[in-house]
This record gives C-alpha cells, structure tokens and sequence, in this order.
C-alpha cells in the first residue's frame, strides 16, 4: 500500500514476535520503505526500532512515553521520507541527536 502506514505485526509468528528478552508490541512500514516497531520488556525499557534507507537503529524509552514517541517518530520519518527518499547525513545526525537513536551500523 503506497504512501501510508501498514501494520505488519501479523507477519510474524507469536514466536518471531519474541526477540532479545522484548516482544515485538508492533510493526509497522510506510510506502515499504520505512519500518517503526515498538518492543516491550518486562523490565518496563521499551525499544523503538527504526529502519529508513542506510539509517538504522534503537531508540530507548519509558514505557509510559512508547506510543506517543513511537507516534512522532513515525511523523517525523514520513515527512522526510516524502522530502528525500534516502536520508541525508543532516537529517541523520539531527534525529540521531533528538531523538537519542543507538544506529545500528
């Protein structure tokens, strides 16, 4: 589905959704191009996983503050998304820096 959010959770197997001591709460791509998840843990840290062209990545949070970020997180990336297909280092380093991303390299 082009140009829109499409929840992917269903994808995986309740097995699969269960990763590194978290479990996978959602998964969700735009234009197939952009991916936010959000992993719960039980010790209440929660995982925001972001993938956008070559920029990939975690970010940590309180699990009273996932949703709402991982709701701003997905703005943010689409509306850059819809400037630059691919990210550029400015935008990298900006969101990287707000929004704490551990890259994944």
């Amino acid at each position: 589905m082009a140009n829109s959010w499409w929840d992917v959770t269903d994808c995986f197997s309740e097995s699969q959704r269960h990763y590194r001591g978290t479990y996978m709460e959602i998964d969700e791509v735009y234009d197939e191009s952009v991916e936010v998840s959000l992993f719960s843990a039980p010790d209440e840290k929660y995982e925001i996983y972001i993938s956008y062209g070559r920029m990939y990545g975690t970010i940590y949070v309180k699990k009273e503050k996932a949703y709402e970020l991982r709701e701003e997180v997905k703005r943010v990336l689409e509306r850059e998304y819809k400037i630059s297909k691919e990210p550029t280092d400015e935008f990298i380093n900006e969101f990287s820096g707000k929004y704490r991303l551990e890259l994944d390299f």
